[in-house]
């Protein structure tokens, strides 16, 4: 029902046929080029205050802006190239990439430098590229090689400058190492994915796929319908909707005017996955989100969000959560307030082009009285984060540092049950690890040379989990009803557990967007029980082209 009624609004919009602004569509969220893109917003973000980064993915005319100023203010060879990958990656929204290729194959292919093939003209422009992802590598916890082998395509346009378009799609099979395979067999799922098949004994076969099309409203409205993930916030981390869980079906709208950015988002999600023997429609819940990104200045940002999650009988949408300004609690209670409703802010200042100081707080429940008392008190479900960046950092170009701490109280993201907590596909929508955990992370990224970039990954954090049927916290997909006490509940309660996870990883770009990457993979947990102690040591190599890193920090 409610499909048929968006459908339906969507043709009527479609038909009135006024003009519009050209549209374009969004840079695949992939963290190493998106930490390019902050890297330069950090340095000419004022003379770009429309990217507004704690929204993801961005749009590519955005970037291409970015790009464009970048490359006119490069200093170093690394930064040159960097920005002509931008704009060579974003050709179709700027007039100065040098993406002609000197030599097309077999005349129609890769007649520009980034795409196998490609058309353009005043009505339709279409970008076809593979997607390919072959890793091997072997873990100190399991036999035999473990390795991913990923082949797709992906595909992206515009029609008559008002609709745009994309499409990804992925045939997977996989063997993970020790530990991502303890959290397939906790939660029933691949991380990242919806559903999947065993391949032979220990490996996982499943397809990704994900697609929108977008369409401009007006010169500073737009709608997009699709299948894809979204992440909200400045931080390596979200504490509010990161890229963990797998795509999901989406509504969003994007009001950008004056110094204001206003999303609003409205999904369908999978309240629980199980296997059944049989064909069978999983039950569904839904989400509805919408954020206010002000410009306070060109360089600080402050942002409010509020979002819900609801469940009306079988795939009932709540008709009242469509309003896109009311404030969403009010609704909740007027309702008979069963559901999860939470709301929060975040910030991002850029200071003298070199830094940058973010943060998130998330407040699943706030009780001030119970907060003052100190004692503990289940209900007091909140999250924070604060970070920094620091860009070519002590003087040497192109070393980028980044420091984050992340606190979750016990039970933050629980609710009733699986229609109401905050999971999709039994997967945390924020943090891997879901709450009840304190968590520091420290990035170092060096590229020494335009092809080659070194990073080095430490997060250590300390978290509580669970013993056979007791529930401390951490675990979204639980109830809070299971709850251990009502009192003296404190973080890291339950199996109090210290985790330090390193990724060292070396990545160097063949051609565009297509990578080799080898990588280091080390984490050790220790646990106040033995049975959940777990030593990891994990090294890869990896081929890929026009697909990010495929990432398990957890």
């Amino acid at each position: 029902m409610l499909m048929r009624r968006v459908l339906c609004a969507l043709s009527l919009l479609f038909a009135a046929g006024f003009a519009a602004q050209a549209q374009d569509v969004y840079v695949p969220y992939n963290p190493d080029v998106y930490h390019w893109i902050d890297r330069y917003q950090i340095k000419y973000g004022d003379q770009v205050p429309q990217l507004q980064t704690a929204v993801r993915p961005y749009g590519r005319a955005d970037v291409a802006d970015l790009a464009e100023v970048s490359a006119r203010n490069a200093r170093t060879a690394v930064d040159q190239f960097n920005a002509s990958y931008l704009l060579n990656d974003n050709w179709n929204y700027t007039n100065e990439a040098d993406n002609e290729s000197r030599r097309p194959f077999l005349r129609y292919f890769y007649q520009n430098k980034t795409d196998l093939y490609h058309f353009q003209n005043e009505h339709f422009t279409v970008r076809v590229n593979p997607v390919l992802h072959v890793e091997v590598g072997l873990d100190n916890q399991t036999d035999g090689a473990r390795y991913v082998n990923t082949r797709g395509v992906q595909i992206e346009g515009s029609i008559d400058e008002r609709f745009g378009y994309y499409a990804f799609i992925g045939e997977n099979q996989a063997r993970f190492p020790g530990y991502v395979n303890d959290r397939i067999l906790r939660d029933n799922v691949v991380p990242h994915e919806v559903f999947w098949k065993r391949f032979k004994e220990d490996g996982y076969d499943f397809i990704t796929a994900r697609g929108y099309l977008n369409y401009a409203l007006s010169k500073h409205v737009e709608i997009q319908l699709g299948h894809d993930r979204q992440v909200i916030g400045d931080g390596y981390r979200s504490l509010v909707y990161s890229d963990y869980a797998p795509p999901a079906f989406f509504l969003k709208l994007n009001t950008r005017v004056w110094k204001l950015h206003y999303m609003n988002l409205f999904q369908e999600l999978i309240s629980e996955f199980r296997r059944e023997g049989r064909d069978a429609l999983l039950p569904k819940k839904y989400m509805a989100l919408h954020r206010l990104g002000v410009n306070i200045t060109d360089n600080f940002n402050v942002g409010l969000f509020e979002q819900v999650i609801f469940a009306r009988g079988k795939g009932q949408f709540e008709l009242q959560y469509l309003n896109p300004i009311i404030f969403y609690r009010s609704i909740e209670q007027a309702l008979g307030s069963e559901d999860n409703a939470m709301l929060g802010a975040d910030f991002r200042w850029n200071i003298l082009n070199r830094l940058q100081l973010y943060g998130q707080l998330q407040l699943d429940e706030f009780l001030l009285k119970e907060v003052k008392a100190g004692n503990g008190w289940w209900g007091n479900k909140q999250a924070g984060q604060v970070g920094a960046k620091y860009i070519d950092a002590f003087g040497l170009n192109n070393l980028d540092l980044q420091g984050e701490v992340n606190i979750i109280r016990p039970y933050t993201y629980q609710h009733r049950d699986q229609f109401t907590n905050y999971q999709h596909y039994n997967q945390p929508l924020a943090h891997p690890i879901g709450a009840n955990l304190y968590e520091l992370i420290g990035i170092v990224r060096y590229q020494p040379i335009p092809r080659l970039n070194l990073t080095a990954k430490a997060i250590a954090t300390r978290y509580g989990q669970d013993t056979d049927s007791l529930n401390y916290g951490g675990n979204v997909l639980l109830s809070y009803y299971t709850r251990v006490s009502g009192y003296g509940n404190e973080i890291g309660q339950g199996v109090t557990t210290n985790q330090v996870f390193v990724d060292l990883t070396a990545s160097f770009q063949l051609r565009h967007n297509v990578f080799l990457d080898l990588k280091q993979v080390i984490r050790r947990s220790d646990a106040d029980i033995n049975t959940f102690d777990s030593n990891t040591s994990f090294t890869s190599f990896a081929l890929r082209w026009n697909i990010p890193q495929r990432l398990h920090e957890f």
